[in-house]
C-alpha cells in the first residue's frame, strides 16, 4: 500500500502521535471540567522547580557552592520569609491566568518591580514570563499593547540593576528576546486555537446547511410525487365517475351504451392504476436503494394529449383541441408541464361543468413564449359556473407551480357562462440548458 513506506519513513512514530493526541484530548476534556486542577498544577511546578531552590539555598546558608561570588555581593539576601513572601506575589497570582489574565499579569509585574527595587534575584522571575504568555494567549488584544510597555520598563529596570555583572545591553537583549519569544508563543497558540475553532464551527454550520438542503429535497419531492398523485387520481377518478354516472343512467334504456361506459372505466382504472404503480415503483426504489434500474414508462407529453381528450370526450365532454407552432421540438419537460396542465384544467371542466360541456383546447408556441388555453362553455343547462369564493384547491395551487418551473405565470376564472385557464410559459434556455 502507499502508506507503508510513509509508516517505515516515520520510524513507527505513528502509534505514538496517534496515543499523545488521545492523551492531550483527554486532557482538555478534563480541563474543561475543572480548570482549576490545571492552573493549580502550573504553580506548584514554579514552586517546586524556581522558589524552592531559592529557599533551601536561603535556609542552607544564603548561597550556593556554585555561585559566582561577585553575583552574591550584587543583589541583597532575605531571610526566608521575606523571600517567601516575595515568591507568593509572584507565583500565586497565576492561579487566575486564565480567568483574569490582565489581573494576574499586572499583580505579577508590581511583584517583580518592587522585588528588582530591593536588589533581589529570584528564580521565580520566570513567572513574569508565564504571565504575559497567559495575558497573549487569554487576554484582550487591546491589553497587549500596555503589557507591553509594562513588559519593557521592567526588563530595563532588570537590565540597570545587572549592570554590574553584565552589560545592560546584553542583559536588555537577553531579557527582551526572552519576553518577545514568550509573547509570540502565546498568540501562535492563540491563532492556531482560532483557526481549529473556526475548522469546527464551518464543519458544524456545514453539517446544518447538509441537512437543511436533505429536508429542502425531500420536501421538494415529497410536493412532486404529491402534484403527480393529485393529477393521476384526480384526474382518472372524475373521469370514472362521470362514466359511471352516465353508464347507470344509460343501462335501463340502453344497455349497449351501459356496457360501453363500464368498459371505458375499466380502461381508465387500468390506465390510473399503472401510473400510480409506476409513480410508487419509483418511490419504492429510491427508498430501498438501487437494487437495479426501475421498470419505468416514459412521462406523457404532447403526443399524448389526443388520448387524453379521447378519454374525457367519453366522459362526455366536447373537445376541440388545436396546436400552433412548433410544438413538436419542445423540451420533454415542458411537454409533461402543458400535459398536467390541461389535464388538471380538463378534470376541473368535468367535475364542474359536467358532461355535455364544451372544451377549446390550444396549445401555442410564439417564439420563446408558450400559451395554453384550457376554455368550457359551463354546463349544459346554462347556468353560470364560479369558482371558490376565497379558496384555491390543490389543482390550481399545482397548475401554478407547474408554470413557475418554466418562468411562466397561470390565470384562472369565469369567462361568460363557462370558465377559462390560460397558462403562459417561458421557454427561454437558461445558462444554455433547459
Amino acid at each position: 500500500m502507499a502508506a507503508g513506506p510513509a509508516a517505515d519513513d516515520l520510524g513507527g512514530m505513528g502509534p505514538l502521535v496517534a496515543r499523545f493526541a488521545r492523551a492531550g484530548q483527554r486532557l482538555r476534556h478534563a480541563d474543561q471540567g475543572r480548570p482549576w486542577v490545571l492552573d493549580t498544577t502550573v504553580v506548584v511546578l514554579v514552586f517546586l522547580v524556581f522558589c524552592l531552590p531559592d529557599l533551601v539555598r536561603t535556609a542552607g546558608g544564603g548561597h550556593d557552592g556554585d555561585e559566582p561570588h561577585h553575583l552574591r555581593l550584587a543583589f541583597t539576601q532575605l531571610p526566608v520569609a521575606g523571600m517567601l513572601a516575595l515568591q507568593a506575589g509572584l507565583v500565586l497570582p497565576l492561579l487566575w491566568r486564565r480567568r483574569r489574565p490582565a489581573v494576574a499579569f499586572g499583580a505579577v509585574a508590581a511583584v517583580f518591580v518592587l522585588q528588582w527595587s530591593l536588589d533581589v534575584l529570584l528564580r521565580a522571575d520566570v513567572a513574569l514570563f508565564i504571565a504575559l504568555y497567559s495575558l497573549a494567549l487569554h487576554g484582550r488584544p487591546r491589553q497587549l499593547a500596555r503589557a507591553c510597555g509594562v513588559m519593557a520598563g521592567a526588563m530595563a529596570l532588570v537590565a540597570v540593576r545587572v549592570s554590574a555583572v553584565v552589560s545592560v545591553w546584553d542583559a536588555l537583549f537577553f531579557l527582551l528576546s526572552t519576553a518577545t519569544a514568550a509573547l509570540a508563543l502565546g498568540l501562535a497558540v492563540r491563532i492556531r486555537r482560532a483557526q481549529l475553532a473556526g475548522l469546527r464551527d464551518r464543519a458544524t454550520r456545514l453539517e446544518i446547511e447538509r441537512d437543511q438542503r436533505s429536508r429542502l429535497a425531500a420536501a421538494a419531492e415529497r410536493a412532486r410525487v404529491a402534484r403527480e398523485m393529485h393529477d393521476i387520481v384526480g384526474h382518472n377518478l372524475a373521469v370514472i365517475i362521470t362514466l359511471a354516472d352516465a353508464g347507470g343512467y344509460a343501462g335501463a334504456g340502453s344497455p349497449e351504451r351501459g356496457r360501453e361506459a363500464l368498459r371505458l372505466i375499466g380502461d381508465t382504472g387500468r390506465q390510473a392504476l399503472g401510473e400510480l404503480r409506476r409513480v410508487l415503483g419509483v418511490l419504492r426504489e429510491a427508498s430501498d436503494g438501487p437494487r437495479g434500474e426501475p421498470e419505468l414508462s416514459p412521462q406523457p407529453g404532447l403526443t399524448d394529449m389526443d388520448a387524453l381528450c379521447e378519454g374525457v370526450r367519453a366522459a362526455g365532454l366536447e373537445v376541440r383541441y388545436r396546436t400552433a407552432g412548433d410544438v413538436e421540438t419542445l423540451d420533454s419537460g415542458v411537454q409533461l408541464a402543458v400535459y398536467r396542465i390541461v389535464q388538471e384544467a380538463l378534470t376541473n371542466t368535468l367535475k364542474h361543468a359536467g358532461a355535455g360541456a364544451r372544451v377549446n383546447l390550444a396549445v401555442v408556441v410564439r417564439g420563446t413564449r408558450l400559451t395554453i388555453t384550457v376554455q368550457d362553455t359551463g354546463p349544459a343547462g346554462g347556468e353560470r359556473r364560479t369558482g371558490p369564493a376565497n379558496e384555491e384547491g390543490h389543482g390550481l395551487v399545482g397548475m401554478r407551480e407547474r408554470a413557475a418551473l418554466y418562468g411562466g405565470s397561470l390565470s384562472a376564472g369565469p369567462a361568460d357562462a363557462g370558465w377559462t385557464v390560460e397558462a403562459v410559459l417561458d421557454l427561454t434556455p437558461q445558462d444554455g440548458v433547459r
